[in-house]
């Protein structure tokens, strides 16, 4: 029966994670295209952290699906069979989840100050400082992943697991619980709420129709993802917790089946928060969905049009009605 529950994880967890990696690579490059090629994007901070995020997740999405290929080939993830890539395996998904993570929170933060009513809060923020503060949040998730994984050890029976018990109780106490759980989750939602009642006040004050639009686009589409990495972080975390405090070794077959039967259907939760994003974003906006349209029709498909010569060498009317689409969606 352990073996008939094993195939049946190992199956669940390959096909939803080519299903998972195959929308998370789409959506994360159309992020990427459109909040990096769009001139109404460029020099906004907002945007730029989507960037960042997009790019993180992208690289995760192939972490995870070599994960996924692994647990297919050896019937688990292989992390038992090399010292280095079990630290590397937890190191490098360690990184990604904690940069995802709390760049979604800057970009709340952030989207708070943009749309205060105090100008000098406004100010405070620019690009280059929210460069600084990407690269800083990446060095210290990174030496906290690198310091994490010096930890993690290969036992005989457990496979590869945190060997230092002050370590594994910091993990399952303080670092699951607060750090990957509910301080990202706070602060996402915190200042999402209050960017939206910010927004709500902003049709008082004298700002520009393109400034405000873009503002509310924003707001509304942070508050969305906000939500939505609530719903999907929460449930993973409390399974971390569980599987560090309670680990089972290989030796008990039944039970060892069960936990990766459970494995199998909680991580594709958290993979939804890697790959969901630009589908939240272009369910939840209608400009978003026409920006999308945009880059994607009026700019490459007219720019591949005009490489295959299907244009026969004319000036078009739709070069025109491009360029009035970018003032429109201005």
């Amino acid at each position: 029966m352990s073996t008939d529950i094993l195939k049946l994880a190992t199956q669940y967890s390959f096909y939803t994670g080519c299903i998972s990696f195959t929308f998370g690579f789409i959506g994360n490059i159309l992020n990427i295209l459109v909040f990096t090629q769009l001139k109404l994007f460029r020099n906004n901070r907002c945007a730029f952290y989507i960037t960042v995020e997009s790019i993180n997740n992208f690289i995760y999405q192939f972490l995870s699906i070599t994960l996924t290929i692994l647990t297919l080939t050896y019937g688990n993830d292989a992390t038992g069979r090399s010292l280095g890539w079990c630290k590397f395996r937890y190191m490098s998904g360690q990184t990604f989840a904690l940069t995802s993570y709390y760049t979604v929170c800057l970009t709340a933060i952030d989207q708070f100050f943009s749309t205060n009513h105090q100008f000098r809060l406004r100010q405070m923020c620019t690009i280059k400082l929210a460069r600084y503060v990407i690269f800083i949040s990446i060095c210290i998730w990174t030496a906290h992943s690198i310091l994490s994984g010096w930890f993690f050890d290969i036992q005989e029976s457990l496979r590869c697991v945190i060997s230092n018990p002050i370590w594994q109780q910091y993990i399952s106490s303080f670092f699951y619980p607060v750090l990957a759980g509910l301080l990202p989750i706070t602060i996402v939602l915190l200042f999402s709420l209050l960017a939206f009642h910010n927004v709500r006040r902003i049709v008082r004050r004298q700002i520009p129709i393109v400034r405000r639009r873009l503002d509310q686009q924003l707001t509304a589409m942070v508050l969305m993802r906000a939500v939505i990495a609530a719903c999907f972080i929460l449930p993973y975390t409390i399974y971390r917790i569980y599987i560090i405090k309670f680990p089972v070794s290989q030796n008990q077959s039944r039970e060892y089946a069960i936990v990766r039967l459970i494995q199998a259907v909680f991580l594709p939760l958290i993979n939804i928060h890697f790959s969901a994003s630009f589908y939240i974003f272009l369910i939840l906006s209608s400009r978003f969905r026409r920006q999308v349209k945009f880059l994607l029709v009026k700019k490459y498909w007219q720019r591949l049009k005009y490489l295959c010569h299907l244009n026969n060498n004319q000036i078009n009317p739709e070069n025109a009605e491009a360029f009035g689409a970018d003032m429109e969606l201005a």
